[in-house]
């Protein structure tokens, strides 16, 4: 029953806030009102020119290779309704290879990120640990100032790693960035989590595995994100160590059709004016092929992104 009246006077309440907050949104001033609709139109405006380059590039990958090729100007629909270039597209081997590549280095990659991140984090924000001030300064130090392309490239070669599948993986293991936002969340635990735990006996990995990370599953969602997209999109790295193109990612596979125009794979068979037509179709699709997966899992992670970056946001 007490339980019951609490709940009604928190309903009660919640009812007067919102009540209170409505009032207050109504009687705003009318150069409020302007700047709203003004914030509004520039967010639709925004939102337009960041979404039209992927629409266009969906209604493109369906259009009729001839109507395509015709057309100039913005495309609003699909010219006709094709779907010659998605045949293409996944009948290439290349694109096939690329995607088992690229969801073993994210896979893998992501994995062993989230293992050394949390890890580290942990420790540099144990405040027994009396280093912990210094070494950040070294590890914050990375973030301004590193070796550069030549010299890492001349490392990882030098250990055996250049053409090999631990090329994508073991270079780009810890980022600074994300280590500092984990870090700066772990310190927001309370330390009476770790003090009850460690009179019942538990460890540090099992402090850190059965209490820190289960309370701070939200920045653990958004290290996640960050981690997995950086792998999903990565193709620099691929393209400076790596030199067997059966071990390219997709977005290695992706560039080289952009970039060096290489639909031949695709096309062979067809005629040459045929070619041609499909060939822009098939740029298209395979942009559509390499970008809907972060798509669609984006938004399962999304509730926890903006709660975990406020958790793990650097405070002075």
């Amino acid at each position: 029953m007490v339980g019951g009246g609490e709940v009604t006077a928190r309903s009660v309440a919640a009812r007067g806030v919102t009540a209170r907050l409505k009032r207050k949104y109504d009687n705003r001033g009318a150069g409020e009102k302007v700047f709203d609709i003004i914030i509004i139109a520039f967010l639709c405006a925004l939102i337009v020119v960041t979404l039209y380059p992927f629409v266009y590039s969906a209604f493109a990958s369906f259009s009729d290779g001839n109507l395509l090729t015709k057309h100039r100007g913005l495309l609003f629909h699909p010219l006709g309704f094709a779907t010659d270039a998605y045949e293409k597209v996944f009948k290439n081997p290349m694109i096939i290879s690329g995607y088992q590549n690229t969801l073993l280095y994210l896979s893998l990659g992501t994995t062993l990120n989230v293992l050394l991140n949390s890890m580290g984090a942990y420790v540099l924000s144990r405040k027994s640990f009396k280093p912990r001030n210094v070494i950040m300064l070294f590890i914050t130090f990375t973030m301004f100032f590193n070796g550069g392309l030549i010299p890492t490239f001349l490392l990882v070669r030098s250990i055996g790693l250049y053409d090999s599948f631990l090329a994508m993986i073991f270079p780009t293991a810890i980022n600074t960035w994300n280590l500092i936002i984990m870090r700066t969340a772990m310190l927001e635990v309370p330390d009476s989590l770790e003090e009850s735990a460690r009179v019942d006996g538990a460890n540090d990995f099992v402090i850190l595995f059965r209490i820190i990370l289960p309370v701070s599953q939200a920045v653990l969602a958004v290290i996640i994100l960050f981690y997995a997209v950086g792998h999903w999109n990565s193709w620099f790295n691929a393209m400076i160590y790596l030199r067997d193109r059966g071990k390219f990612p997709i977005q290695l596979v992706l560039r080289e059709i952009l970039i060096s125009n290489s639909t031949d794979s695709m096309t062979t068979g067809l005629p040459t004016d045929t070619s041609a037509v499909i060939g822009e179709s098939i740029k298209h699709a395979t942009m559509i092929v390499a970008t809907v997966p972060v798509l669609v899992i984006y938004p399962m992670l999304q509730k926890y992104f903006v709660k975990g970056i406020m958790i793990g946001s650097i405070k002075g």
